[in-house]
């Protein structure tokens, strides 16, 4: 298992939580920003290099990690560190099936909660991504944008179960998006798929909205289980 520390991506830390949620809120972050499947073996933390990088010492970065074993995110592995854990194809499918009902409720939710602004805020932000060849051109922005797109919707929901239930899904559910998106131009589908989704949140298509959302899902599995090899 090699070391993928320089892939973390951390900023110093605010002030108004205590250091030990602090580390733990910066490292949890991180691990959600890193692309977990881009190599064979699964990430590793490295202790003392994350104390350095957060400016911690190596206290508060055991607490973290020991909290963030609990939520499952990381494995402890005694005499080797700290490794980002990685789901196997099985379990992939399980949890977007997951978040496939979770978003499905959200968008539901989104039709009779979020404000017309709000909507319409989200329509703006996918309009530099209105055809499929904007996408196809900057793959790799359209990949966060599209991430972002899925938050947005458990956000407009206005239901802070949902968005805690999400929460930990989406570590992964991140990752895969962003592996899958260039994967057999499904950024294309992705930006139809968009598209009619926010037509059916802007016009309150309650029933509409949340079946698109959950349909929007169910293909990525159907992808994941076609044609993803590396998660086997």
């Amino acid at each position: 298992m090699s070391s993928t520390d320089s892939t973390l991506t951390l900023t110093p830390l605010e002030q108004k939580f205590a250091l030990k949620d602090r580390v733990y809120i910066a490292l949890k972050e991180a691990i959600t920003d890193m692309d977990i499947y881009s190599s064979a073996q699964p990430p590793r933390l490295d202790e003392r290099m994350l104390g350095e990088k957060l400016g911690v010492s190596r206290t508060p970065v055991r607490e973290a990690l020991s909290r963030l074993e609990q939520e499952g995110l990381i494995q402890m592995v005694p005499r080797r560190g700290a490794f980002v854990v990685r789901k196997t194809k099985a379990e992939i499918l399980e949890m977007i099936y997951a978040w496939a009902a979770l978003e499905g409720m959200a968008a539901r939710l989104a039709t009779v909660n979020a404000s017309d602004e709000e909507l319409r805020e989200l329509r703006k932000f996918m309009q530099p991504y209105g055809g499929s060849e904007e996408a196809r051109a900057h793959i790799d922005e359209y990949s966060e944008t599209n991430i972002r797109f899925h938050q947005n919707i458990i956000r407009l929901s206005k239901s802070k179960l949902l968005m805690e239930l999400t929460q930990n899904l989406f570590v992964h559910m991140r990752s895969i998006r962003a592996r899958t998106i260039k994967e057999r131009d499904r950024a294309s589908q992705s930006v139809i798929d968009h598209s009619r989704i926010i037509r059916a949140l802007e016009s309150r298509q309650t029933e509409t909205a949340e079946k698109l959302v959950r349909d929007h899902a169910i293909n990525l599995a159907q992808h994941v289980q076609k044609y993803v090899s590396y998660l086997d």
